[in-house]
């Protein structure tokens, strides 16, 4: 009998146990990674990283909400936050073959604009941010990339 109820209560561990890694999803392990965004040398920071090195963890919660990307070009484009956001979970772990500098043009105790340069072999992207105070946490609110 001792045996008996030993098989059934190890059965309902495992039974429990399955379903507790089912509801739980497939992705479950990868919960968001919170960044520390408390200032605005932070979150440029971690700007550059996304951007550069390829860096995924916290990319929901670098960009604002109205965050808005104009790329000038031949032909200007417009990106979204939600648009951004999945290109840059895409390139999750690619590292640009550039050498980043990064200069401070304008700060205040709730925004920052800065210009992020990306030197590559055959061009510079020229990438102006803005970044405001949202709360206790810095968010970059527009970015607006030129290439030469």
């Amino acid at each position: 009998m001792k045996t008996l109820i030993k098989t059934f209560t190890a059965a309902a561990l495992i039974a429990v146990s399955t379903f507790a890694m089912a509801a739980e999803g497939p992705g479950a392990k990868a919960t968001k990674a919170n960044v520390n965004l408390s200032t605005a040398d932070f979150a440029l920071e971690h700007y550059v990283a996304v951007t550069a090195e390829g860096e995924s963890a916290g990319v929901e919660q670098l960009f604002s909400e109205d965050f808005n990307q104009k790329i000038q070009a031949s032909n200007t484009q417009s990106n979204s936050r939600s648009g951004v956001v999945k290109l840059m979970k895409k390139q999750k772990g690619e590292k640009l073959n550039c050498t980043v500098s990064t200069d401070i043009l304008e700060e205040s105790a709730d925004f920052m604009i800065a210009k992020v340069t990306l030197k590559f072999e055959n061009f510079t992207k020229t990438d102006l941010v803005t970044l405001e105070r949202v709360g206790n946490d810095w968010k970059v609110s527009k970015s607006i990339n030129s290439y030469k």
